[in-house]
């Protein structure tokens, strides 16, 4: 629950300085890149400490080192989060983690079928939507990025002038 608590707390906070006049922060598609990035770091840093025995038993038995997968996957998804920070590299993180995201909820179900305990949900509807609601999160900036990309610097223009 906690990450999903990162990624809503961060966006509203974020979409609150920009409603209080902080310029840059009124565009939703960078404060919800400011809740990703911190969910993802606290779920990246979990890999590392408090929580990484626990990932290490959530990996499906037919898959090598689990270990080494949890080591990769959390080098991922801080790797991800700083690329989100970054305009030019946010679609590309994005994309990433979306895949990312997608790759691993077999883990998710393989600790919930095999009670494996990990502190989190042991919910399996429960934990599909919260992976559900990052995966759209995530989508949600790669999809903006790709339609803001495609614009003409003219057209950019004109959709920001006053009406």
């Amino acid at each position: 629950m906690a990450p999903l608590i990162a990624l809503v707390g961060v966006t509203a906070l974020l979409l609150a300085l920009g409603a209080a006049g902080v310029r840059p922060l009124l565009s939703w598609p960078l404060a919800l890149r400011g809740g990703l990035a911190a969910m993802f770091t606290l779920t990246g840093v979990s890999h590392f400490v408090g929580m990484r025995e626990e990932l290490v038993a959530m990996v499906p038995p037919a898959l090598p080192a689990p270990g080494l997968l949890v080591t990769v996957t959390g080098v991922l998804e801080l790797a991800g989060a700083a690329g989100l920070l970054w305009a030019r590299t946010s679609p590309w993180a994005a994309a990433g983690l979306a895949a990312l995201l997608v790759a691993m909820f077999p883990a998710n179900v393989h600790a919930i079928t095999a009670q494996v305990s990990t502190g989190l949900t042991d919910n399996l509807p429960v934990r599909t939507a919260m992976q559900a609601v990052f995966l759209a999160a995530a989508l949600a900036v790669l999809v903006h990025r790709l339609r803001v990309g495609r614009r003409t610097p003219a057209a950019v223009a004109r959709s920001t002038e006053p009406r």
